[in-house]
């Protein structure tokens, strides 16, 4: 299973141009550092759209979901730094959730993913989930150019903080699948095949949304000592 832990945060999103290269260099240096000091954050990855939008998605792997409600996480939120405060304003059209982890297939990360975002139609969940993860998603890291896939369902709704208030409220996330590999153009090709809109709404999806990323910086929670975050 190569995401870590049963539970993901999902964040996408988009910075003001004139705040990108400054976002990038926080996000680097400080943000990711100081999430994954938190007991139970596991990895953080930032992908950046190489078509599609929006420019950013964040995916954190937690342990589980009571990492995300955790009172060290939440004080964080709630004491955000003078960096983190200047920042906040800087982003644009933030969606953000609690995310359980319902099926991982294929070993490791690759560094190029396609991110669909969608709903369910109200009482196709069990029938949809069952046509992804036995159908579909576990048999494409075994496709040319893929390497896993990830089927992530929003099952919490952030609490409103400090973080949040500086920048606005949140838009929610529903379902999303992460499929990654080493070509661009076999992740280009899930958009018009199993991943296309179409199917999706065939098997009891509501409309859903594609975006092609490049992973620009991942950092996980054993490579850092939290007693240098401060």
């Amino acid at each position: 299973m190569p995401l870590l832990g049963t539970a993901a945060m999902l964040l996408s999103f988009d910075v003001v141009p004139e705040a990108v290269a400054e976002h990038d260099q926080w996000h680097t240096h400080e943000h990711l550092p100081e999430r994954l000091s938190i007991p139970g954050f596991l990895r953080g990855t930032r992908w950046v759209a190489v078509s599609g939008s929006p420019r950013y998605c964040v995916i954190y792997e937690v342990a589980d979901l009571a990492t995300l409600s955790s009172a060290p996480y939440l004080a964080r939120l709630n004491n955000p730094s003078p960096w983190t405060a200047k920042m906040m304003p800087r982003y644009r059209a933030m969606s953000r959730g609690f995310c359980a982890v319902s099926g991982s297939f294929g070993p490791g990360l690759g560094g190029m993913g396609l991110l669909v975002r969608f709903d369910p139609a109200t009482g196709s969940e069990a029938s949809l989930r069952k046509w992804l993860l036995e159908q579909v998603l576990c048999k494409l890291p075994s496709e040319p150019g893929l390497g896993s896939a990830h089927l992530l369902e929003g099952a919490a709704t952030p609490p409103m903080t400090n973080e949040q208030r500086i920048r606005g409220a949140d838009a929610g996330v529903g379902w999303a699948i992460l499929a990654t590999g080493y070509s661009e153009s076999a992740l280009r090709d899930l958009t018009q095949g199993q991943l296309s809109d179409a199917q999706l709404q065939a098997h009891g999806s509501k409309a859903s949304r594609h975006a092609i990323y490049r992973a620009e910086y991942s950092l996980d929670g054993r490579e850092i000592d939290s007693r240098e975050v401060q």
